[in-house]
């Protein structure tokens, strides 16, 4: 093989992007100016630069935000009264809360305060069941970007053999659904993997589309992919490097230099799945505008 096609993740964002602002443009005529505020433990440093790219990200595309930063010696509580405070302002359209939670804290009850509505990220209990049903309201913005990117590029999923590495809520169940959907980019066969998967490499080579997200920086390998398979790296992995100005450079699941010589198609880290995630949740916020003005005109 020549080696497979890397996806840019970056223009497909910005495809994105371009049809959010057109979006956001007819719903500011409409007299709705689309907001997406984060909330967040602590206001460290790391809360500061998730916030950030969030807002940076809305001021592209013409969405108002807003950061909370909630108390940690508040607790649960001052979690889940920010978070039904911000579901009960009409002001607000989408709602993020900063994962993973101190540690301790019950995700599942404070996400469950969350505004299902609100929800751009598809993280609440009813998201998932909706996913679940196979008719997702927000589908998680990782999962729909895999999605997404598969479509931008006419990768054919029907009848084809999905193995996905990784069975999070929101990344590697998630998107098995979506892969399972009679839909458009759906009517795959699809198999999980995870850590406890006997031969793990056995089930990669069978796999026509491969989705990796472990957190295992490098561990998936070419000679553990078919030839020709569409690869597909969710990982994000800081690993320590002296000649980088951080001490430290982002690499995926896997390893890049031997697997694009195998698969047809592959994305990066970075530069791959990431960016088109943040599209997809400008995209679901302008989508949960949409049906405030919809549900105002009832």
């Amino acid at each position: 093989m020549a080696g497979a096609t890397v996806v840019d993740g970056k223009a497909i964002a910005a495809k994105i992007e371009e049809e959010v602002r057109v979006e956001v443009g007819r719903l500011r005529e409409a007299g709705v100016a689309p907001r997406l505020d984060v909330a967040g433990f602590g206001g460290d440093a790391a809360f500061d630069s998730y916030a950030n790219g969030r807002a940076d990200a809305c001021a592209r595309v013409g969405i108002e935000s807003e950061r909370h930063v909630l108390p940690l010696d508040g607790g649960e509580n001052a979690a889940i009264r920010a978070l039904r405070a911000l579901g009960a302002d009409p002001a607000v359209d989408g709602v993020l809360l900063q994962m993973p939670l101190p540690e301790g804290f019950d995700s599942l009850r404070i996400l469950a305060a969350l505004d299902p509505g609100k929800d751009v990220e598809g993280v609440h209990p009813e998201s998932l069941g909706l996913l679940y049903l196979g008719i997702p309201r927000f589908a998680p913005c990782t999962a729909a970007a895999v999605i997404r990117i598969l479509e931008e590029h006419r990768v054919e999923t029907a009848g084809r053999h999905a193995v996905i590495v990784g069975r999070s809520t929101v990344v590697g169940r998630a998107l098995a659904l979506l892969l399972l959907r009679k839909a458009p980019r759906g009517d795959a066969t699809v198999t999980i993997c995870h850590s406890r998967t006997r031969d793990l490499a056995a089930h990669t080579r069978r796999a026509e589309i491969l989705v990796t997200a472990t957190g295992d920086p490098q561990s998936i390998k070419g000679d553990m992919l078919a030839p020709g398979v569409v690869a597909i790296d969710v990982g994000t992995n800081a690993v320590p490097d002296a000649s980088a100005k951080k001490g430290y450079r982002l690499v995926g699941d896997f390893d890049f230099a031997t697997v694009v010589e195998v698969a047809s198609l592959v994305t990066p880290v970075p530069g791959g799945v990431g960016p088109v995630t943040v599209a997809t949740l400008l995209a679901n916020t302008v989508k949960a505008a949409r049906r405030r003005v919809q549900e105002a005109a009832r």
